[in-house]
């Protein structure tokens, strides 16, 4: 009886055992499922209004492992500050990507934040509204899952196709946000031990947009630094006492296309830029993937940081 017993025990924690591995593995590939709203206990309401023609309530799925939010219609900032003492003053305003529709609150938004806290950088995650996508999570899915255009065939083989470009997207709703978020850090800046001299922005994809579209629209934000990771490409105009850039994404990211447009804008413009091309990582990699080059890109940054001086207090 005693080793039938212990077999069994055996045979349930081995089946306990295959069952979180099923999950886990469930829960990481592309497939969209429903997720349970997380919660968020230091999320800071920013006043900033709603979204018209919104039916939808705001509700969270999972993809690659990762907790997502859609249909927002009320944004917030959720601080991560350094243990006591361990602050330097900096501060930065994360805002994750999802093309406007989705937010990647995992991996571009919390991990990336909670990271630059450990080295003494306050974070703040801008949760900012989006135009809306479909009530239920099948059609949402579906939506997701449409056919893409494809670029076009050239017969002239020394030029290079490209997809036509998406309409123009208003984001009047998302710097409202971002300036909203901005006001709010300045105010609690004694509170939050920020140096109002030292507050940047990055962002991922859509983020980077975001970043990109506050840098060059907003009449109150007086950002320090900025950082698009896997943004868009093109070329822009560099408003004047435009601040410092640090720019990354991946050569097999979609929307690299052999781009360097944004880059050039700022060099020409005579304000600091650097921007890091990697071999690999594809779009969507947050902090990074293990095996891809691009895996390193934080500490870069962090670096880049350090040697600029907004990671020290300016002398008075």
């Amino acid at each position: 009886m005693t080793r039938t017993l212990k077999s069994a025990g055996k045979l349930s924690i081995l089946s306990c055992t295959l069952l979180l591995l099923s999950i886990t593995v469930m829960a990481q590939d592309g497939t969209i499922y429903p997720l349970k709203a997380p919660a968020e206990p230091n999320a800071i309401l920013l006043g900033t209004g709603g979204v018209d023609n919104q039916p939808a309530a705001e509700s969270w799925f999972r993809q690659w492992g990762d907790p997502m939010a859609r249909n927002i219609t009320i944004a917030t900032l959720t601080p991560f500050l350094p243990a006591p003492g361990k602050g330097n003053g900096a501060a930065v305003i994360v805002a994750p990507g999802g093309g406007f529709r989705w937010l990647s609150m995992g991996n571009e938004g919390w991990e990336v934040a909670q990271a630059l806290a450990d080295k003494g950088i306050a974070a703040f995650v801008l949760k900012y509204r989006l135009y809306p996508t479909p009530e239920s999570l099948d059609e949402f899915t579906a939506w997701m899952n449409r056919p893409r255009p494809t670029p076009p065939a050239s017969s002239d083989s020394s030029k290079t196709a490209t997809a036509p470009r998406p309409p123009q997207m208003d984001l009047s709703n998302q710097l409202a946000d971002a300036e909203a978020a901005y006001a709010m850090i300045l105010r609690r800046a004694n509170e939050w031990g920020v140096d109002t001299t030292r507050i940047g922005m990055i962002g991922f994809s859509a983020g980077a947009g975001l970043t990109m579209y506050s840098t060059l629209h907003s009449t109150t934000m007086k950002l320090a630094f900025i950082g698009p990771i896997y943004g868009g490409m093109g070329a822009v105009e560099v408003p004047k006492n435009a601040p410092p850039m640090f720019n990354v994404i991946a050569s097999d990211d979609f929307l690299f296309g052999g781009q360097f447009g944004v880059v050039e804008s700022w060099y020409k413009s005579g304000t600091p830029v650097e921007f890091h091309l990697y071999q690999n990582g594809g779009h969507g990699f947050g902090l990074g993937n293990p095996d891809r080059t691009s895996n390193g890109w934080f500490d870069t940054f962090i670096h880049w940081m350090d040697v600029n001086r907004f990671l020290k207090a300016k002398s008075k």
